[in-house]
């Protein structure tokens, strides 16, 4: 009972990425082609490695998982964004809006304990070859796998936790254009400083420490290539390159949003939009491009069905 009678807002109003229609048209346009193409080729990406007996390496097992958890991730904000786009009026509902936030942070949290995950792999692969194989058996990738996943859901559960002890009376316009702990924050009517503490140390510091581990073992895998044969070298170096390209893409805008008080910076909707909906449909191609087994499994299945 307490419960309802402290929230009085039904609904939260967004206001968008900009005001300007000129703007919104143009965002609009460039975010429906990119997501047309992306992410049917992301979709691509996980029909490979499940067709293809080749592909059955941890490093295409994550992969492939790696390319659900982003397309994934895509549909919770792009498609209604595309859709406030056209419309007067952007309003989505109290539930919705937490809804909303759950699955951003589930599906964020989880995909960023899959890098810490591959890094694992990579390691393993390329300093210990030997017990490569034992270690990384299928069980144990499954089992990594259900880790992360209880990981991003915990995490998530925790971030909903909080803001659902809030209340919400009277102001309830997003400065956004999708619902997110800094901005929904925001909006609550009493002191949030503790609230804040605990969601800066939640999602950034949880955030920063996972970064700067990823850097510190690529660190490492780097030094233990040195002494590698040069085909084995570049092949090592080439895919830690593409996995420190994705950690950056993945990692520099959520640490610029969440390890920061919940301040609004001219910045903010410009690095969410790429965090949100251009990074994640980006990172599995940008793997696939430089991968040349997976390359090569996407063309032979693509002449297949194009002979068929």
């Amino acid at each position: 009972m307490e419960r309802e009678n402290s929230t009085v807002v039904t609904e939260f109003i967004l206001l968008g990425l900009t005001q300007s229609q000129q703007t919104q048209l143009l965002v609009f346009v460039l975010v429906l082609v990119f997501y047309l193409i992306i992410l049917p080729g992301n979709l691509l990406i996980i029909l490979t490695i499940r067709s293809d007996p080749g592909l059955t390496a941890p490093l295409y097992f994550f992969l492939g998982n790696l390319a659900f958890l982003d397309a994934s991730y895509s549909f919770i904000v792009a498609p209604r964004m595309l859709v406030d786009f056209l419309s007067e009026k952007k309003i989505i509902s109290y539930r919705g809006c937490i809804t909303q936030l759950f699955f951003l942070h589930f599906l964020g949290v989880g995909e960023m304990f899959l890098l810490v995950v591959m890094a694992f792999d990579r390691y393993m692969a390329i300093c210990h070859p030997l017990r490569y194989s034992t270690v990384m058996s299928p069980r144990v990738c499954y089992a990594l796998l259900l880790a992360l996943w209880l990981g991003g859901f915990t995490h998530s559960i925790v971030q909903v936790a909080l803001i659902l002890h809030l209340p919400f009376c009277g102001p309830n316009q997003l400065d956004n254009f999708f619902c997110d702990v800094p901005q929904v924050i925001k909006l609550a009517c009493t002191d949030t400083f503790v609230v804040e503490l605990l969601m800066v140390s939640n999602s950034g510091l949880l955030t920063l420490l996972c970064f700067l581990g990823l850097l510190a073992s690529y660190a490492v895998i780097l030094y233990r290539v040195k002494g590698h044969t040069s085909e084995g070298k570049h092949k090592a170096l080439s895919t830690c390159t593409t996995h420190i390209i994705i950690v950056f893409l993945m990692f520099g805008p959520a640490i610029f949003i969440y390890t920061r008080p919940f301040r609004a910076f001219p910045a903010d909707k410009v690095v969410s939009l790429f965090h949100t909906v251009i990074f994640p449909l980006m990172n599995p191609v940008i793997y696939t491009f430089r991968n040349q087994e997976v390359k090569a499994s996407v063309k032979r299945l693509l002449s297949r069905h194009m002979i068929c």
